[in-house]
């Protein structure tokens, strides 16, 4: 099968519909954050002319950021489903004897801490993609006003749905260090994700209501 980020979009909801167990949540995260991205590169890239002269530089920056951040992003959607996949592998591990079933626990144990570490690398990116889409909303072309909004909502989409499949996934790791520090690096990005939205919908007046 291709990697995900090469399937048409068609294939890609087909494949999500299915009874296929992934591409699931996480992946479905990352692509909302690349979209994000995408979205508040395309706002920079319209911003151009003598109209917007003083903000070119500041958009140059923007549409470059934002296609590498669209690029990491758009890698996430498959190290999801390949971090699901290591853990669907230790499953299958023999349980007997004694050894093979220490051995298929530890694996497990790996897997879910990839499992949950590969979301978070999700969110992370993704938050970053917020100064961007605030960048596109309050200095970006007027007429793509609505699009770095939607990039902004996006964007902390992908961090909170991201976030969601690190939690589930700590559920089940029994390092409680590991789990204690992860969880609150997530929650922290998630807050942060929530917070730039609000601030980047109350800046235009057309989602001053999603913003309450």
């Amino acid at each position: 099968m291709k990697e995900l980020p090469a399937l048409t979009v068609k294939e890609f909801l087909s494949l999500t519909l299915s009874d296929a167990p992934a591409p699931g949540g996480g992946s479905a995260a990352a692509l909302f954050g690349a979209l994000g991205a995408a979205l508040a590169g395309m706002v920079a890239n319209l911003t151009a002319g003598e109209k917007y002269a003083a903000v070119a530089e500041e958009m140059r920056s923007v549409a470059q950021k934002a296609e590498t951040l669209c690029e990491k992003l758009t890698e996430c959607v498959q190290k999801d489903t390949e971090s699901f996949s290591e853990y669907m592998a230790a499953l299958k591990l023999p349980k007997e004897p004694e050894t093979a079933a220490l051995h298929r626990k530890e694996a497990m144990q790996r897997g879910l801490k990839t499992a949950a570490l590969v979301p978070l690398e999700t969110a992370k990116t993704a938050l970053e993609v917020l100064p961007l889409a605030k960048a596109a909303v309050k200095s970006g072309n007027k007429n793509a006003l609505s699009d770095g909004l939607v990039a902004a909502m996006a964007a902390r989409t992908a961090v909170l749905g991201a976030v969601l499949n690190v939690r589930i996934n700590l559920a089940g790791i029994k390092d409680e260090t590991f789990v204690r520090e992860v969880a609150a690096e997530a929650d922290e990005t998630a807050a942060r994700a929530i917070a730039l939205e609000r601030e980047i919908l109350r800046l235009a007046e057309i989602s001053e209501s999603f913003a309450k």
